[in-house]
């Protein structure tokens, strides 16, 4: 039995921690994936919670599923393969940490999931199956997530859905769109940044949260509006957390991830339907997020960046 069970890629980025004279970076390698850091998060934070993937049979797979069981998190639904190697994603970063991807991944094992691997009992014993678009960018491993989800609504799961658009990875603006709007339909609580939100439709973030609500059947929508904070709603109202102030950023990656998993373990502590939670409620769990999010961007990467529980709380 897990609390929150996730699909989608587990993979290394490579992050530059200097650039010589010609402008060539030497990069560290870290553990990172979406679904992976959001789990991280909610692993730290007093969650059970397991990861359904492919990994290469080779050193960073090996090193990667080695970092999921030191952080507590399950591995039963990772795959190992032989044919494929590991993905890769490097990292470039600006002044300001904001970073920008490119991807080894042609096909890199993540897209390998095939739907009759998906462990449909991890399934069954969880009260949230989260996802992502990565893993919806080819086949055969959109068809897993679709059957995937499919699967988890028809037995009552909580849907979570975080579009992360990665734009590099798509063949064209209209193909990451039509799998964005795939995901938001199914989706129960959605995590979407503003410029996803633009990207999508060309609305405010307010506007964007609306109409997710009142279109596509959403019930929880946090939409986050980068170093600004985020923008909260539900059906009882809406509202926003600014950020915390003084927050020396050094790498942004993983940070709207960690948001998401930090967000998500206050939701489950509170037991109740995400509809159902009051806008002080969704302040506090935006809150706890916002400032989880902003402090995981003191360091490089994504899961080995959660901070300590009692860390955020002594800024909330």
């Amino acid at each position: 039995m897990y609390d929150v069970v996730a699909l989608g890629e587990l993979l290394i980025d490579f992050a530059p921690v200097s650039t010589d004279e010609s402008g060539y970076p030497t990069i560290k390698a870290q553990p990172g994936g979406a679904p992976g850091n959001f789990l991280a998060a909610l692993q730290k934070y007093g969650c059970s919670t397991a990861l359904i993937g492919k990994v290469g049979a080779d050193s960073f797979g090996k090193l990667l599923l080695g970092t999921m069981t030191e952080k507590g998190i399950s591995t039963q639904g990772i795959i190992t393969d032989p044919t494929v190697f590991t993905t890769l994603a490097f990292v470039t970063l600006d002044a300001t940490g904001n970073r920008e991807f490119s991807f080894a991944r042609k096909p890199g094992a993540d897209t390998c999931l095939t739907a009759e691997e998906v462990p449909y009992d991890l399934l069954d014993g969880c009260s949230v199956f989260h996802f992502g678009t990565l893993s919806l960018t080819s086949e055969p491993a959109r068809t897993a997530t679709r059957k995937a989800v499919a699967y988890a609504k028809e037995h009552g799961k909580l849907i979570s859905f975080d579009p992360n658009l990665r734009k590099p990875l798509w063949p064209n603006d209209e193909a990451a769109k039509e799998q964005m709007e795939w995901g938001l339909h199914q989706s129960d609580i959605v995590k979407i940044s503003d410029e996803e939100i633009e990207f999508l439709w060309g609305l405010s973030p307010e506007e964007g949260a609306q109409k997710l609500l009142n279109e596509y059947g959403v019930r929880l929508v946090y939409a986050t509006l980068g170093p600004k904070g985020c923008h909260f709603a539900n059906r009882n109202g809406c509202g926003e957390v600014a950020s915390p102030a003084g927050i020396h950023v050094v790498d942004t990656t993983g940070a709207g991830d960690i948001f998401g998993g930090s967000a998500m373990s206050r939701f489950l502590r509170l037991a109740k339907a995400p509809e159902e939670l009051t806008v002080e409620e969704m302040r506090a769990v935006t809150r706890f997020a916002c400032c989880a999010a902003s402090l995981s961007t003191q360091t490089h990467g994504g899961i080995n960046s959660v901070p300590e529980e009692a860390a955020v709380e002594a800024i909330v």
